[in-house]
């Protein structure tokens, strides 16, 4: 039986959202590393592989744009269901199709996630389940345990992509049965959106023009999607799966090596969000975004000259380490300049920037490295995302959250 006083219901409940966004994210850990190993084992070409993952996070913009704008008449537990059950027949589906224009089919329509960390519709109705209880001050803490999580789960998940390259047989068909198991666990966060949702709340979301949201929050809104949109087109350059491809293919890096060097990056990433809510705390929410964010660019823009594997890896791990420290500054800024009606559509409009952001993305760094050589996405993605942090800065540093 849940807690009975307040406060426990509400930790309660922040601890079983958490647990069903780290299951989900266990599935996009290992999806983000072994779908770019498993689709170069098929001989997929690198603008193939950008088609792929691009069209499966398309997949996830369109669910995110129709969340915001085309749903007003679906509760949040509803959605909630209908994005964990696409998700996980997505999947299933990747096992049972070859053909490139197949698999880019599935995973538009599977909302698959090739980026490795979870951006999806479920996130934001998770997000603004979250948001509704925070209080000016806590809310980069409370978004730090939730992303933590997801970033535990998700190196975990990331670690089991090495299973192809450990176990007998064909590593791609081993690939095969680990996409089957993944979707079969995505489903389990349904039992949990069950019983913990009630089944009428937010039986109406924002309907489309949006009366509800004031003038000052759609300008901020606005602002913010615009920003976020830069940084998750330069993020699309840098998918994991992508990542994984360059590893596979600049060192010839299996999974053996690419699983466990992702768990660290994982586990980098966790530990860096209370770093980051610390920080947040002494000098706001967004200069925390941007110091923290700035300089991980900066590691990655060296990456392609990395004279070894392992130099390689180092430098990709010092990324790591800084890289995800905005993520728990920017939604408390997102919640904290909004009010509670208005949240659902902030996240999602500025979730829908993100994912449109990252699903043009692959399929531009598939097509510049067939141009310009292996290293051109990571080059682009780290640009795009320095002039990204340089105009967050210009814009919101002055301007409090509240």
């Amino acid at each position: 039986m849940p807690p009975s006083s307040h406060e426990a219901r509400w930790r309660h409940g922040l601890l079983l959202l958490s647990t069903a966004a780290g299951i989900r994210a266990f599935c996009i850990g290992l999806t983000g590393v072994l779908l770019g190993l498993y689709l170069a084992r098929l001989g997929f070409t690198a603008g193939q592989l950008g088609l792929v993952v691009g069209c499966g996070l398309a997949g996830n913009a369109v669910a995110t744009a129709w969340l915001a704008w085309v749903a007003p008449g679906m509760n949040r537990r509803a959605v909630l269901f209908a994005s964990t059950l696409l998700s996980g027949a997505g999947l299933i589906g990747m096992a049972n199709v070859a053909a490139p224009l197949a698999i880019a089919g599935v995973a538009f329509v599977g909302l698959v996630n090739g980026m490795g960390r979870d951006r999806g519709p479920a996130q934001v109705i998770e997000q603004s389940l979250l948001s509704d209880r925070l209080t000016t001050g806590h809310g980069a803490g409370v978004m730090a345990r939730y992303t933590a999580a997801q970033d535990v789960c998700a190196s975990l998940g990331s670690l089991a992509a090495a299973l192809p390259d450990l176990l007998p047989g064909d590593p791609a068909e081993t690939s095969r049965v680990l996409f089957v198991v993944a979707g079969l666990c995505s489903l389990i966060p349904i039992a949990i959106y069950a019983w913990l949702v009630p089944a009428d709340l937010g039986s109406r979301l924002l309907p489309t023009n949006h009366p509800q949201v004031d003038s000052t929050s759609r300008r901020r809104i606005r602002g913010l999607t615009g920003l976020f949109a830069l940084d998750s087109l330069g993020g699309g350059f840098l998918a994991g799966s992508i990542v994984s491809y360059w590893f596979f293919k600049r060192f010839g890096l299996s999974g053996e090596v690419i699983g466990p060097l992702f768990l660290a990056a994982r586990g980098l990433n966790a530990g860096s969000y209370f770093a980051a809510d610390a920080l947040a705390r002494r000098i706001g929410l967004v200069k925390t975004m941007v110091f923290t964010h700035f300089p991980s660019s900066a590691f990655l823009l060296v990456l392609p000259w990395a004279p070894s594997a392992p130099v390689a890896m180092l430098l990709f791990l010092a990324r790591e380490a800084l890289v995800q420290m905005d993520v728990p500054a920017r939604q408390a800024f997102v919640a904290q300049a909004t009010r509670p009606g208005e949240r659902v559509y902030a996240f999602g409009v500025t979730g829908l920037a993100r994912n449109v952001g990252w699903a043009a993305g692959p399929g531009l760094a598939g097509w510049s490295v067939e141009a310009w050589g292996l290293g051109a996405p990571l080059v682009i993605g780290a640009g795009l995302k320095m002039v990204y942090d340089l105009l967050l800065y210009r814009a919101f540093v002055r301007e409090p959250p509240g």
